[in-house]
């Protein structure tokens, strides 16, 4: 059998030993996780995912970490759509997160059991009004409210509260882009200053210290993830990347529109968004901080008929003298130690059924025919690495938690 150097558990002994206030019920639960995962892996269809809590994700015991067994009251905004219902999905395995309010806006009064049956069997308290919450007996919010309804809610918030925004409304440095590409002026550009962007496996450090969080679009996670390090090392051209993206239904939000209608997205498939996507200055933005200059992407996004999943292939042109080897290599340096991101064994491609109802992104590299191209092929599913997951990565990252907490759930196949 193959073997792979990439994501391969790293034995770091007594790393909970060595940090006296960490309590013996933190230790435990962590314990369980390490020696379950410690050169445990699995393989199917040639891919190697492995299954451990990684050195890093279990070094936020380092850094401020709440008090084990200690609660910490979360509030959901706008707990009746997609991201929101996925955010108490993924809470109901966490063991020290506690959703103790949840709003809504039409579904205000109601059970979120009686909107997501399938949430029924969780303790949860019934959606009420935004203007009726009560801030000061939550710790945390997840804020997965529609785009331009967010800034103001957020500023008007208690500056001690941790707050992870799903929306996209602090996601641009620049407040005249915002304008520009949501039509509509930016309501808080004080508090856009403070926001940090919360692609977690690039910008932990920002992330760990920060209040508030702007948590990344689907498609930017999926893209960002592989090009960033590429962009950093040098080994591909700022040029002429090509970046076309599938995305399941979900992606656009519970909302009823004609466009998501069964009869509209079955049995095909259809563009949208063509050169004007908003998620384009998101992209953009990232890869130009990455590489130190501007970077200006061709980006097509497309509509699937699936509920979830999401597939960046992405086209690019190696820099003189790199090969395909050496972007491989590279990236399977840098996430050899990422519990969610796992590069494949060389040929093996990555679908979107594998990573389904997981916080995982599987990528992998390929030759291309063209002499000095290559593709980069990035799968995630959109709900969970691409919103709820990443956003609830981010939380425990913020109140000093192993970063996997409540986001092991492996992907759901068939």
């Amino acid at each position: 059998m193959e073997s792979s150097t990439c994501n391969s558990a790293n034995l770091v002994s007594n790393i909970f030993a060595k940090d006296g206030g960490t309590s013996w019920k933190l230790r435990s639960y962590s314990s369980f996780y390490w020696k379950q995962s410690v050169k445990r892996s699995i393989r199917f269809e040639g891919i190697r995912a492995s299954v451990a809590a990684s050195p890093r994700t279990l070094e936020s015991s380092k850094h401020g970490m709440q008090k084990a067994g200690e609660v910490v009251r979360v509030g959901v905004l706008g707990a009746s759509g997609y991201t929101g219902s996925e955010i108490v999905r993924l809470l109901a395995t966490h063991p020290y997160f506690k959703i103790t309010l949840m709003t809504a806006d039409r579904k205000a009064g109601q059970s979120l059991g009686s909107v997501f049956p399938h949430l029924i069997t969780q303790d949860l308290p019934d959606m009420i009004a935004i203007k009726d919450a009560d801030f000061s007996k939550v710790d945390a919010v997840f804020c997965c409210l529609p785009h331009g309804t967010t800034q103001e809610i957020i500023a008007s918030l208690p500056t001690t509260l941790k707050v992870v925004d799903l929306s996209a409304d602090f996601r641009l440095r620049d407040t005249t882009q915002y304008e520009e590409w949501y039509n509509q002026p930016h309501r808080a550009p004080d508090l856009q200053k403070e926001a940090i962007y919360g692609l977690t496996e690039i910008l932990r450090e920002n992330i760990r210290n920060a209040r508030v969080v702007a948590n990344p679009g689907c498609y930017p996670t999926s893209v960002q993830l592989p090009l960033i390090p590429l962009l950093e090392a040098g080994l591909i051209q700022t040029r002429n990347i090509i970046i076309d993206s599938k995305s399941g239904v979900s992606g656009a939000g519970r909302g009823a529109k004609e466009a998501s209608l069964y009869t509209e997205i079955a049995e095909g498939i259809n563009s949208y968004g063509i050169t004007r996507h908003r998620h384009v200055p998101e992209i953009e933005q990232g890869l130009s901080d990455a590489s130190k200059s501007k970077v200006t992407v061709s980006f097509t996004p497309h509509l699937m008929p699936m509920s979830r999943g999401m597939q960046s292939t992405i086209y690019v042109e190696m820099a003189s003298g790199v090969n395909i080897e050496d972007l491989y290599q590279h990236l399977c340096s840098r996430y050899e130690d990422e519990e969610f991101v796992i590069l494949l064994q060389k040929k093996a491609v990555p679908h979107t059924r594998n990573v389904r109802g997981s916080n995982y992104c599987f990528m992998n590299v390929f030759e291309d025919r063209i002499p000095g191209r290559a593709i980069i092929i990035s799968v995630i599913d959109n709900l969970v690495k691409g919103a709820s997951g990443q956003a609830l990565q981010n939380l425990n990252l913020m109140m000093g938690y192993p970063e996997n907490l409540g986001l092991l759930h492996q992907a759901l196949f068939p």
